[in-house]
Formats: C-alpha cells, structure tokens, sequence
C-alpha cells in the first residue's frame, strides 16, 4: 500500500478570520464591527496554518449567503431582515450558489476572481482546499446572479399549486401565506411576504415555521414525497439533481480538492450515488465529506452514496466530550470505535467545529487543557482524517455575546465578530506570537507537536491500531474510567500511547496482552529504551506480557511513546 498522509484538517470560519477588532459591538454592523477578508489569509497565515500541521484547510462560509449588509450597488438584491439570522447572516442559507459572498471579498466585483487566487495561494502554502456545499435547503429570496448562461434559477418552472411535484425545485403549501412564528417584520417596515409558502429547511411542511426551526431556509425538492409516506419519485432524474450536479461541477473546474456536504443525510443517498461518480469522473481527486448523525445509514452513505468520509459525531465526538468532562468512563473510547464495524478509517474525527461548542467554554470542559487526552486519542489513534477549528488550538473560549447568537459557548456564525485568540496569534499579520499568553503558547506547541506527529510518524497514518483497554479493566494500578491505552505499529516501529482524562497525576501499571505481541509482532524485552515524542524525552519501559509496563503521566496529559526494535 503506497503511503498516504493523514488528513489534518484546518476548519476556519472566513469571515471571522481576519477580523483585527477588537471592540465589536453586540449586534453591530459590517461597518461597526468590520469583517475578515480572503486577503487575509496571505502566504504568510497560510504558513502558519501548515506548521501546525495542516494538510487541508475548510474555508467555512464562501458561497454567497442571504445578509442583512446592503450591497445594492453591486446588483445584489438585498435580503428581508425577517428571514436573516443575525447581521452578517447564516452560511448555511444560500442565496446563489454560483457566487462568492461579497463580504469576503476587498473589491466585491471582483470576488471569485479573489477566490480563485485564494485557492492558489492556499495550494502554493502546500495546503488544500475544502469548501462547504449546501445540498438540502436555501435562503427563502434564493435568487442567482451570476448564475451560468444556459442554466435555470431554482423554483423558475416549478408548479406552486402542488405541495409535492417531481418537476418542481420546492415544497408548497398551496393557497397558504407564510406565517412564521418569529419576528415577521425583523425591524423592516414591511413585514416579510411569502404565498404562497415554501417548506421549511428542516423538514417542516406547512406554513408556521418557529424562531427554533431553520426559518431562513426552503427546503429542496430531490423528488421525495414525504408528505405522503416518504415516496421516491427518482425516474425521470429530478431537475433539482441535474441542477445540483452543475453546481458541484461549477465549483470542482474552480480547483478545489473538496466538499464538506452539509446536512447530507437530509438529502437522498440516490442523490449522492448518482451525482458523485459523475463529479469524480472528471475529476478523480476530489473528496466528499458527509455531515451524517445517524449511524444507521453511515454505511449506506459511504458504500452506496459513494462519500469519502462521514462525520464521527454521535460516536467519538460524544464519547470523548463526555470522558473530557468526567461524564463517561474512558473504557466507552473502545466501545465507541468497535461499534464502527470496521469503517473507522472512513470517519473525519473533530472535537470542536462551527457547530459545536468551545472545549474552554463554560458549557463544555471550561478549561481547555482537558481537551488535550481526547486531542491525542482523537487524532492518534486511526489513520482517518482529523480536524480541528480554528482558535482550538489557543483554548478559545467561545464565550462571546455576538449579537444572534447568544453567550453559547459557540463562536458566532450569524453575527459580525472578531476572534480574540486568532487576533492575537495574526497580531495584524506578524504571527510574531507577541500577543499570546503563556498559556495559550503552551497549548498551541501542544496542538502542533499532535497534528505534526500524525504525519512524521508512519505508524499514525499508516500503521495497525492495538486497544489494550480490554487486558486493564479493574487493573490495579490503572484506572480504566480514567486513562486509555493503545498501540500503533508500522514495521518495527512501535508507538505505545496512553492518555490521563484525570486532573491528578499518575503512575499506571499496564497490561500488555500476549495478543498483543502476537498480533503486532513485538519482540517481548526487559527494558527499552522509549522516547516520549511530545518531549523527547527518553525513559525505560519494558514490554513483557506477564509483567506490567510502568508509565507516570501528569493531570490531563499523555504520552506517544516510541520504540525501535
């Protein structure tokens, strides 16, 4: 097997990036609040983002979305404040999918121009480039541009007085005006107007969506009546699919190197099996990643809808925050990947995105040296994708009130807003670190030294994996609620980790199982000579099966320890 990297993915919110202000104001405006731009990510920020060990870097939040920002002047319709969450707007409520957002942009005609030269300029720092696709729902005034002589807007032929037609883009509630139970005016002086109403994103059919619904968002019609027991109307092809197939063709001839697909389960696997193919046809590198929450279908989605990774959500993400916060005992780690049934190196692992919250976050551990076990667990332990988001890697906090979104311990999507561990770390571009604190330091050097590992080592991205939690259940001298262990092995080299979810320091006694010498093929020996790689420093271990191994850890640490025989 030829040797692949690991994926180490960069996710950033584009926006927030750049953003140098650092007195935003709650629920402030672009021109009180500023916002970062593709600019801002020079090749100098791009360097930095690949000396922590990036391989690719997401840019969230590049295709054109609905905004409370006027850019009237640039022939950009504006959009109801009623139907727009926050002032700058969600991500996720696309208003033309042939466009790049225009508050990206330094000259705003200009903007896919600057994109493209984004994309260089990412490829030429040795990164690539992942960009969101929105495939279940749209901003409710969705209206293209810049959409591709030839081509037609969604909804143009569609037949409003059916609720479900195979011909048509959206969902209807016929005779029937929006009536959302959320703000209809939003400030304007017209209250928003809709009829006859369209369904709304998150699958509700009638016409009294509420503020906890997707409000700002239709739902897209792949041929699916599921008014009527969830009928699949898929032959002919749904125009909706051929209509999405240009989208992702639009934006594959753009150079990027792949999709994060949002909500993917939402939309049909039949979609996915008959689009994907299609787009790799013509260009073969290019991935697919599912965000998918039912592990019922991860495997329909990756076999029959042809995805390249899913998200690992419901099983890692949820295990290890709950071990991090001494919710769960470390021995659910082994549970949560063997119930993956041999799939786990299809699955992107993450402990903090858009979507989630902070791990330093109030809501969360609060603290975020608590992270850094599942860090090491997370991104060590399989040679599939790991991805971190941006300002993680400081412990931001994500304790903002921005303005729609509240005080969460999320780092806003919705509002104008600047992130204050990015701010530091970019100091106006200089990545000279004068503005960090010692700590945040501390964990970056943590951070790097993980995610570069995950590709100096071959055992990381390319070894077997051995769980040796099975052999020190009630082991007398390892607390198994407390601490995980596990090998990885690639030719002769061995890497023995083991990681403290515990805010005491310990010294561990572990079993190392005959199957395990077996399996790996390890030379069994009193004493080695060990080097920790997150310190270098050497010790002696030995590697008996009657005999235990002695390791001391401190309070929320680990170590990756490395033998050659």
């Amino acid at each position: 097997m030829k040797n692949e990297n690991k994926m180490i993915i960069y996710q950033v919110f584009t926006r927030l990036f750049g953003n140098n202000n650092n007195h935003c104001i709650y629920n402030g405006d672009i021109s009180q609040n500023g916002c970062g731009k593709m600019a801002d990510f020079t090749a100098k920020a791009l360097g930095e983002i690949k000396k922590l060990g990036a391989t690719h870097i997401w840019y969230t939040g590049i295709i054109e979305h609905a905004s409370q920002t006027d850019y009237r002047r640039y022939n950009i319709r504006p959009d109801h404040p009623a139907i727009v969450k926050g002032k700058a707007g969600s991500p996720y409520a696309i208003k033309d999918y042939y466009d790049v957002d225009p508050d990206l942009a330094t000259d705003v005609p200009g903007r896919m121009k600057e994109f493209e030269n984004l994309v260089s300029r990412t490829h030429r720092a040795g990164l690539k480039v992942i960009i969101d696709f929105v495939p279940n729902h749209v901003a409710r005034q969705y209206h293209s541009d810049a959409q591709p002589d030839g081509t037609t807007q969604l909804g143009a032929n569609d037949d409003p007085n059916y609720s479900f037609s195979p011909y048509n883009n959206f969902y209807y509630i016929p005779q029937s005006e929006l009536h959302g139970q959320f703000d209809m005016t939003g400030n304007a002086l017209e209250p928003y107007h809709e009829f006859p109403a369209k369904a709304t994103g998150n699958n509700r059919f009638d016409a009294y969506p509420n503020i906890n619904d997707w409000y700002e968002t239709v739902k897209l019609n792949y041929g699916v009546d599921y008014q009527n027991g969830g009928t699949c109307h898929f032959s002919p092809t749904p125009d909706t699919w051929t209509k999405m197939l240009d989208i992702l063709l639009f934006w594959s001839s753009k150079n990027i190197d792949g999709f994060r697909c949002d909500m993917a389960e939402m939309v049909p696997v039949e979609f996915w099996e008959w689009a994907i193919p299609q787009v790799k046809q013509e260009y073969p590198n290019i991935i697919f990643i599912a965000e998918v929450y039912n592990p019922h279908e991860y495997k329909n989605y990756l076999f029959r809808g042809k995805f390249d990774f899913l998200y690992d959500k419901v099983g890692l993400y949820d295990t290890l925050r709950n071990v991090a916060c001494g919710y769960d005992s470390a021995t659910a780690i082994t549970r949560s990947w063997q119930s993956l049934g041999g799939i786990e190196k299809r699955m992107l692992n993450f402990l903090e995105n858009h979507d989630e919250q902070r791990i330093a976050s109030d809501f969360f551990a609060g603290d975020p040296r608590k992270g850094v076990p599942a860090l090491i667990v997370s991104a060590c332990m399989n040679t599939n994708p790991m991805m971190i988001y941006f300002g993680q890697e400081f412990g931001e906090m994500g304790m903002d009130s921005e303005g729609f979104s509240g005080r969460d311990g999320r780092t806003t999507i919705f509002d104008y807003w600047s992130v204050d561990t990015i701010r530091r770390w970019r100091n106006e571009g200089k990545f000279d670190g004068k503005m960090l604190t010692e700590e945040q330091k501390h964990l970056y050097a943590i951070y790097q030294r993980v995610l570069t590992l995950c590709n100096e080592e071959q055992a990381i991205s390319n070894g077997v994996f051995f769980d040796l939690m099975y052999a020190n259940e009630n082991g007398w001298r390892f607390n198994e609620h407390k601490q995980y262990t596990f090998m990885r092995k690639y030719k002769n080299e061995l890497l023995f980790i083991v990681v403290n979810f515990d805010n005491q320091p310990v010294n561990v006694a572990i079993n190392v199982p005959s199957h395990a010498f077996d399996f790996l093929q390890i030379p069994q020996f009193d004493s080695y000579k060990a080097v920790d790689l997150l310190t270098d420093k050497v010790e002696e271990i030995s590697l008996l099966p009657y005999k235990a191994t002695e390791i001391a850890l401190g309070a929320y640490t680990g170590k990756i320890l490395k033998i050659k025989f």
